[in-house]
């Protein structure tokens, strides 16, 4: 299975984000940024696979100034990643 994270440079965008995906119910999660993001702020959201289209929707319209972009995880490891 493949998980979508969205990568942020700011840690108040991201727990930001993540209030935002919950209140339009999706079902997202704070986590840990995986190291081979190369990002220094230590946290993303994880979205789950059947809300992945709405939810990099709703980051897109939010313009976050410290979004990254999109890294896929499957089976707990990092694949590429999808800016934007």
């Amino acid at each position: 299975m493949t998980e979508l994270i969205a990568v942020f440079r700011s840690r108040a965008q991201a727990a930001d984000c993540n209030a935002r995906l919950r209140a339009a119910g999706i079902d997202s999660t704070v986590v840990n940024t995986p190291k081979e993001a190369n990002v220094g702020c230590g946290l993303s959201v994880k979205i789950p696979p059947n809300a992945q289209k709405r939810a990099k929707f709703i980051i897109s319209t939010a313009k976050y100034s410290a979004f990254y972009g999109f890294l896929a995880v499957r089976n707990g490891y990092c694949g590429t990643r999808n800016y934007g």
